[in-house]
């Protein structure tokens, strides 16, 4: 029996390992097997319960739920990053916008929404990591001649 409902919600009577699993499975289709990956791979014995904690919390308790889509749990995230200061985690979440099917047009909207509640300097900060993460994915499309 699957631990998701028909709509990819976790049931309410998953066990915690199956909310573990969806989560899993969520975080990866948002955030790349690489990026699992590696956080994977960087996990020990100080770190294996926080990892734990964002994959069934975060990713099996909250972006497995059916209230709002991908793309606006995104630009959700983006903006409580940009909020808060947190640039790498924005630049990932910016990768993740676009792979939950967010364009570039859309989140260069939601960074100047950000920079009326936000703030000026945050919203900069904002468009360079965006400028960045997009020059990366660029310069990695484009073939070496």
């Amino acid at each position: 029996m699957s631990s998701l409902d028909r709509q990819g919600a976790v049931r309410g009577d998953a066990t915690s390992q199956e909310i573990y699993d969806a989560g899993m499975v969520v975080r990866r289709e948002v955030l790349g097997d690489a990026h699992v990956d590696r956080a994977n791979a960087g996990k020990d014995a100080f770190t294996e319960d926080f990892q734990d904690m964002i994959t069934r919390i975060a990713w099996g308790g909250i972006w497995t739920r059916p209230g709002l889509t991908r793309q606006m749990r995104s630009a959700v995230t983006i903006t409580a990053m940009v909020a808060h200061g947190h640039w790498e985690e924005l630049a990932m979440h910016i990768r993740a916008a676009l792979r939950n099917g967010l364009d570039r047009d859309e989140i260069k909207e939601i960074l100047l929404q950000t920079a009326i509640y936000c703030g000026v300097p945050s919203a900069n900060t904002a468009f360079k990591t965006a400028q960045h993460v997009f020059a990366e994915i660029d310069s990695a499309a484009t073939p070496p001649n």
